[in-house]
């Protein structure tokens, strides 16, 4: 089994920050990202990690980078060790794979979603009023339902426990009407795009959300990509409206939680190895299926 790197320390380069899943360290005028083996659930890191998560995050999101590319620019510098400034070179068995050297863009405080089916929180506020996020949608959908057309719910991105759905007029209050129209505009070309090419391998993108800052004045497409973190990945054969489907990520390790005496507050508790394997194995098999 590979070594799990729940955690890196390289002394020569400033720490930044450490997120859920990523460790980010300041290069001058680039960041280096690592994305390491830590999982969360419910909003908390949980004690053991699982293997190689952090490697298949990265190749998946180098992967959707390259493929919409002519559609926005994006932060990557490097992604091969080599190429990254020597002082680093060293350090190459904890890097080579799971991190990315990338542009010191400005991020904005908006996590832009965009739903292709009806799940999670967008099918929680159907249920109530027929709405995601202000948009009317029509009546009669069930859980995971095909939407007619994907729909751009946007959320605020909190340091701190769950984003929160706002509209799209309060995005144009964060982050002004211009920037707002061209995040919304962009997040759909890209879904779409993506979804046409997952479904050609058997797969749907049910929901997604992406990240995008402003370097030089620009927009560009940050953090990760189209990864199991950051969507919802279905198999198109076994797709079936009217309840949840199974999904290509850390379902495994929620379904297990939700059946222990725990509440979702730190520490979280600690996977059985048992879990781990079955959640390993699900990643690895959706990074096979989009990048092959």
């Amino acid at each position: 089994m590979s070594e799990i790197v729940l955690k890196t320390e390289i002394k020569d380069i400033p720490f930044l920050k450490r997120g859920k899943v990523r460790d980010i360290y300041d290069i001058g005028e680039n960041l280096l990202i690592v994305a390491t083996d830590r999982i969360s659930a419910f909003d908390v890191v949980l004690p053991n990690g699982i293997p190689d998560k952090g490697k298949v995050l990265t190749q998946i999101s180098i992967y959707w980078f390259d493929k919409m590319k002519d559609l926005i620019p994006n932060h990557i510098v490097a992604t091969d060790v080599k190429d990254y400034p020597k002082t680093l070179h060293k350090y190459a068995d904890v890097l080579e794979g799971r991190s990315m050297l990338v542009k010191k863009a400005k991020p904005l405080a908006v996590e832009c979603v965009v739903r292709g089916y009806l799940s999670g929180s967008g099918w929680k506020s159907y249920q109530k009023d027929k709405t995601v996020c202000g948009i009317k949608l029509p009546d009669g959908l069930l859980e995971s339902s095909k939407l007619e057309e994907p729909i751009y719910t946007p959320s605020t991105k909190e340091d701190e426990g769950h984003d929160i759905n706002i509209t799209f007029e309060q995005t144009q209050d964060i982050v002004g009407k211009e920037i707002a129209e061209k995040l919304k505009n962009v997040s759909l070309a890209i879904y779409k795009k993506a979804r046409d090419i997952a479904e050609k391998k058997g797969i749907i993108i049910a929901d997604t959300k992406f990240e995008f800052g402003l370097y030089n004045g620009a927009l560009i497409l940050i953090d990760e990509l189209l990864t199991p973190d950051s969507s919802r990945f279905w198999s198109l054969k076994d797709y079936s409206p009217g309840k949840s489907q199974d999904s290509y990520d850390k379902q495994i390790v929620r379904d297990y939680l939700l059946t222990l005496d725990w509440n979702k507050t730190y520490p979280g508790p600690v996977l059985p190895e048992e879990i781990v394997q079955k959640t390993v194995q699900r990643y690895k098999e959706i990074l096979q299926i989009i990048t092959s």
